[in-house]
């Protein structure tokens, strides 16, 4: 069976230096493909992509590798290179080279020309330089790597797989690629190169595993020409056709049938407009000008005459495709004569997406064409036996497959023991990995941090992992503002008041408030000891963020016990002077029968028992690491909370000023009835990418 405990002639490697190959993302899963090459004091990258967020993460716009590995070793960075253009292979650039320089990248004319957008974007073209390069072009990095551009086929034009020259040997790392003897743009797959490193001796392979569970080649681009020419020519009204922006031969293709049979194109979406006006001005796409037509101006031209090219192949919700589909488009609603070509297949992650989508247009009356059936679309990873002539003309010692989830690295790593490569010599990695090599081993070194990054909007804050879990937690059961008045004292001065905002419950609001009057008594009665302390000055020392957490504690301890909710709860604590009147409580009040905490301070709620709140050994709470607002001077004698402070502290949770109250407010971070985590786990699950164009 395949290795996975590193431990391949170990010994003997642990005496020679060696090579250190580290995915920091790509392993696992689909997208944000990132590749450290590591010997000596040099270190070079091989791309740097992103991925796309799945269903939880709310307000997560883009999903980065965690490159703190990088960030600490910047000063050895000798350079970076580019295998193709796709976004899960340079998306992620222009954001690293915010947090750290890289001297020089090189790579294909294409991607560059889309990369140096997205840098002018981000202020960051005075942290590299950028290199283009040519087929066979070899260049030097650092000491000890130099890299020849081996030409390959994918669905993106451009695209080069990698001959590693190293002090240990050669390594092939094919980037993506497939097996295509028809090219759209008669660049064909430079296979003679291939074989010949692979008599001169490949060390180690690095290769794609995408299709590895898909039998058979992988079918040319070529061949959904004919299909798409069908469906356009017999087309009685407007043809509206999505596909990946980034595939340049499949765009192609579709502007060669558009002027074929007459038809005018208008182009939607920002990145369709980006990637053909790059891809025309470098020669890699053939159009004359007047096939073009503004989309404002499209809607005057009849419809037999139109042809519509969009982005939205994957369902996403701000894309084209997807907002006609709501009837949310200016300038685009769909006919009863349409016909709607999807030449694109769904990643997988996105298949609900593009199917309610599709659903959306056939009650619009469109006639939707997609489906592997209709031949219209062929991916641009190999299949098994692409995989099986990459390794066959490389003839690796070693093999380790990349770019692909566990169960595809697993089949990759099957179909190289079919071809005569030992289990003994495949390692099957995960992200943070070290695969190290000499000439006579390889095996796993001692790993490094690896993980994610989720970016907002922005691509400038950065979503933690609280955070994360607070937007997840708001999602699913809403939250709970909770207003109270508290003396320096330590006594109730009004009643609390509750505000609910996307919480289910059976519960009406005197009972919610009945329930946070009693946590709130209970830890004035037994913690107000702990939490207070008395310095000698005018006023005692209170610890204000410490009652909050202890009353968020308790009233969600309830809620989960008695109505099985989780929300959000947020206490806002309005602090009063001292000798300020107590507030008596409501005669209809249920009555605490809880017993006194035993034990002092390790005593809990509910009859004793460790507490949540760990406390430091002055008895006092930690402050959280995130505070909505600061204490300040005590409110007036009698104040009481207004609905509108309850209201506001529902959406957000700054300082409230009260009418008749000088005093800030306090609000507490979130603290779930668990104890706080510090870690920032990764979130479970394959990361979704919603508009990469990886595994088209």
């Amino acid at each position: 069976m395949t290795s996975s405990n590193g431990t391949i002639n170990s010994a003997k490697a642990n005496q020679q230096p060696h090579l250190r190959v580290i995915p920091l993302g790509g392993l696992h899963e689909i997208g944000k493909n990132t590749c450290v090459f590591e010997y000596g004091d040099d270190i070079m990258l091989v791309d740097a992509g992103l991925a796309f967020p799945s269903d939880g993460m709310h307000g997560v716009n883009v999903v980065m590798p965690d490159t703190s590995y990088l960030r600490e070793n910047q000063k050895r960075i000798r350079g970076m290179i580019v295998t193709h253009g796709h976004e899960d292979h340079i998306g992620g650039i222009a954001h690293h080279l915010k947090n750290f320089s890289i001297p020089v990248i090189h790579g294909p004319r294409l991607a560059l020309a889309m990369l140096t957008g997205k840098m002018e974007e981000a202020g960051v073209m005075d942290r590299t330089i950028l290199q283009t390069v040519a087929p066979r072009d070899v260049v030097k990095v650092g000491q000890h790597f130099s890299v020849e551009f081996i030409r390959n086929t994918h669905s993106m034009a451009d695209s080069f797989s990698l001959a590693i020259t190293t002090p240990v040997g050669t390594i092939i790392f094919t980037g993506d690629f497939k097996f295509d003897h028809t090219p759209v743009d008669g660049e064909y797959f430079d296979m003679a190169r291939l074989a010949h490193y692979g008599e001169q001796g490949v060390l180690c392979l690095f290769s794609d595993s995408t299709n590895s569970e898909v039998p058979g080649f992988c079918p040319p681009e070529r061949s959904v020409f004919p299909c798409l020419d069908r469906h356009i020519s017999q087309a009685e009204g407007r043809v509206i056709i999505t596909t990946f922006a980034s595939s340049i031969h499949r765009v192609s293709m579709i502007l060669e049938l558009a002027l074929k049979n007459g038809r005018k194109v208008g182009l939607l979406g920002r990145s369709m407009l980006n990637v053909i006006a790059k891809a025309r001005e470098l020669g890699y796409m053939q159009a004359p000008d007047d096939l073009f037509v503004p989309i404002k101006q499209i809607r005057d031209l009849p419809d037999r005459e139109t042809l519509l090219l969009m982005t939205g192949s994957q369902g996403e919700p701000l894309a084209a495709l997807s907002r006609i589909s709501r009837c949310e488009h200016p300038q685009v609603q769909v006919k009863s004569t349409d016909t709607i070509i999807f030449s694109a297949s769904p990643i997988p992650g996105n298949t609900i997406s593009v199917v309610n989508t599709i659903d959306r247009l056939m009650m619009l009356g469109a006639k939707v064409v997609y489906g592997k059936g209709e031949g219209i679309h062929v991916s641009g990873h190999g299949f098994q036996e692409d995989q099986k002539l990459m390794l066959a003309l490389t003839k690796p010692k070693y093999f380790v497959p990349v770019h692909g989830e566990h169960r595809m690295l697993v089949c990759h790593s099957k179909t190289a023991q079919s071809l005569g490569v030992p289990a003994d010599n495949i390692l099957i990695i995960d992200n943070g990995d070290v695969v190290e090599l000499t000439p006579d081993s390889i095996r796993k070194g001692d790993a490094v941090k690896a993980g994610i990054e989720l970016l907002d909007a922005s691509r400038n804050g950065i979503v933690d992992a609280r955070v994360l879990k607070e937007r997840q937690q708001l999602a699913e059961d809403g939250v709970i503002t909770l207003l109270a008045v508290i003396s320096t004292d330590g006594v109730m001065a009004a009643p609390p008041r509750a505000n609910l905002r996307g919480v289910v419950t059976t519960a009406d609001p005197r009972k919610l408030s009945s329930w946070a009057e009693r946590e709130i008594g209970w830890v004035l009665e037994n913690r107000w000891g702990q939490l207070c302390r008395n310095t000698g000055g005018s006023a005692p020392d209170v610890d204000w963020v410490g009652v909050q957490r202890e009353v968020e504690v308790g009233l969600q301890r309830r809620l989960r016990r008695e109505l099985q909710v989780e929300p959000l709860i947020i206490c806002v604590v309005q602090p009063a002077p001292a000798g300020t009147p107590a507030y008596k409580g409501r005669a209809d009040a249920e009555p605490d029968t809880r017993p006194a905490p035993r034990g002092g301070r390790d005593g809990g709620r509910d009859g004793g028992g460790r507490r949540d709140v760990v406390r430091d050994s002055s008895g006092r709470a930690p402050l959280p690491q995130r505070q909505l607002a600061t204490v300040g001077a005590p409110a007036s004698a009698g104040a009481a909370p207004t609905t509108e402070v309850a209201a506001a502290s529902a959406v957000a949770a700054p300082a409230v000023s009260l009418p008749s109250v000088a005093a800030p407010v306090v609000s507490a971070p979130v603290v779930k009835a668990a104890p706080v985590e510090e870690t920032d786990p990764e979130p479970a699950g394959r990361i979704r990418r919603r508009r990469s164009a990886a595994a088209e």
